[in-house]
This record gives structure tokens, C-alpha cells and sequence, in this order.
């Protein structure tokens, strides 16, 4: 194989201008940052305001290059190596980072972001514009979940927000329900799960987007509108369970009670029982 090149060299376009100074307290789920372009390429942000969300490619300055295989030890310390390229690990020959936030702003040539995992002074070497061809809704990925419940919450808050853009009361329902059979079951998005959602089309949504269940190709998900009952059927090889709101509307409350007073719960084998939520 012939080797086009030895090296690159790449330039900087911008900095992060962020409160965060630690990478080893930075929240891998990103925080609120500035990104400000240099002069000189500020010509390059015309009309990038007509994105919600952005691409950025940052170097991570402070990265070891010297490592190959590594464990998310800060998601999940209990999870095997891998090797870098199969992780999003900032450890890597070429610590080149790939990060996709929010815009909220743009005020000159500072760009104010949301969801960005990179400290203050993180070189920043492009930015793209995040397209709809971009998505694949359930893609296979292997299961690294995290091993604390707080940041299995935040993960999945974050992700339901995204999906459906509204913080509602089902929203946060829908959170609870999936974080109750992640437990359990582990990750959402399998082909061998489905789900069966009586309820508001926010709930149906919110489920919809944390599990990536499609309606064919293989049929996973499945919808009644209700007034009256809020409910899931979960659905996995021979066990199923039901969960059944007892009510509460809250968001604090939600987010706090035990599973057990915030729903009714069935477990049971699904060759054994007909029963249905």
C-alpha cells in the first residue's frame, strides 16, 4: 500500500472559552461554552445560524497519544477494553474530537454552544453543520452503560430531550420507564426489545426516541392514545413488564419517588401469561 503522507498539518480555526478547566470534572454529557473563531476565518461563519446544531472538531490538547486499547472507565469502570477507535475515548494517536451541540447563539465571531465536552483553550480545528442525512435511528453500538443510576438519568434525559425537544410532564415519565427496564434488561435500542405505549403522543414519542423502536423492519414499537391510562409493555424474549403511572404529574416528584410508588409493576413471563398493562 502506498503512503500518500507522512504528516499534516492543521491549523487552528478557534478556541473554547469555557468556565471548565478540568478535563477529569468536565461532564462528559457537555456544558455551555463559547467558541470563538479567529479573525481571520470569521468570513467562514456566514449563515451558520440557520443550524440548531453543529459538528466540532476539537484537538484535545492534554490527551495521551501513546494508548491503543482503553476502558469509558469514567461511564462504566466495570466495562472491558477496547481499542480506541471503537470508543469516544479523548485517548487516541491523533486526539482529534468529534462533538455535536446545540447553538445558541452567535454574537460576532463567538459562537455559544451547548453540550460541548472540551475545556477552556481546547484548539478547535472545524465546525460542520449537522444535516438530517446524519442520523441513523437505530444503529448497532455495543453496550457500554453507565454504572451510576444519577448518570444513567442524565444520559437519558438529555437523549429524550433531544428527541423530542420539550421538557413535559410525560417526558419525564417516559425517563423513569425506560431507566426501570434499562435496569434490567440493559440497553433499550435491541431488536429482541419492544414496547407497547398507551398514553399521550408526548409519552409514545419520548419511548419511541430513547429506544429507537421502529414500527417495521422489525416492528418494536407500538401505540393506543389514552387519556385515561398511562402505561408500557415491555417485551423481551419470555419475560415482559408493565408499568402503569399511579398519577403523578409533578416533574420533582417524578424524578424522586421510588419506582414502586410512581408505578404499578408487573414482571412476568410473556409464555405463561396473556396479560396486557
Amino acid at each position: 500500500m502506498k503512503v500518500v503522507m507522512n504528516s499534516i498539518e492543521l491549523r487552528p480555526i478557534g478556541v473554547v472559552c469555557s468556565a471548565e478547566a478540568s478535563t477529569a470534572e468536565i461532564s462528559i454529557l457537555g456544558v455551555r461554552s463559547v467558541i470563538e473563531i479567529f479573525p481571520e476565518y470569521a468570513a467562514a461563519l456566514d449563515k451558520i445560524d440557520e443550524n440548531s446544531h453543529l459538528w466540532v472538531l476539537s484537538w484535545f490538547h492534554e490527551s495521551r497519544r501513546d494508548v491503543l486499547t482503553a476502558s469509558p472507565e469514567r461511564v462504566n469502570p466495570n466495562v472491558p477494553k477496547y481499542g480506541v477507535f471503537a470508543l469516544r475515548t479523548p485517548v487516541r494517536p491523533n486526539p482529534i474530537a468529534l462533538t455535536l451541540v446545540r447553538l445558541e447563539g452567535i454574537a460576532g465571531n463567538r459562537l455559544f454552544v451547548d453540550g460541548l465536552d472540551a475545556v477552556d483553550g481546547t484548539p478547535i480545528l472545524d465546525i460542520k453543520p449537522y444535516f438530517e442525512q446524519d442520523i441513523v435511528f437505530s444503529p448497532r453500538t455495543p453496550e457500554i452503560v453507565p454504572a451510576n443510576r444519577q448518570m444513567r438519568e442524565r444520559h437519558m434525559e438529555k437523549e429524550a430531550f433531544a428527541h423530542h425537544r420539550e421538557l413535559c410532564t410525560d417526558l419525564w415519565i417516559a425517563v423513569r420507564m425506560g431507566l426501570f427496564v434499562e435496569e434490567r434488561w440493559g440497553k433499550l435500542n435491541n431488536d429482541e426489545l419492544t414496547v407497547e405505549v398507551t398514553g399521550s403522543p408526548c409519552l409514545a414519542d419520548v419511548l419511541q426516541g430513547l429506544t429507537r423502536a421502529r414500527l417495521a423492519n422489525p416492528p418494536r414499537f407500538f401505540f393506543q392514545p389514552s387519556r385515561e391510562r398511562i402505561c408500557s409493555l415491555w417485551r423481551k424474549e419470555e419475560e415482559q413488564i408493565s408499568l402503569t403511572c399511579l398519577g403523578e404529574t409533578d416533574p420533582d416528584r417524578i424524578q424522586s419517588l421510588p419506582d414502586e410508588e410512581l408505578f404499578k409493576i408487573e414482571i412476568l413471563s410473556s409464555l405463561t401469561s396473556g396479560r396486557r398493562p
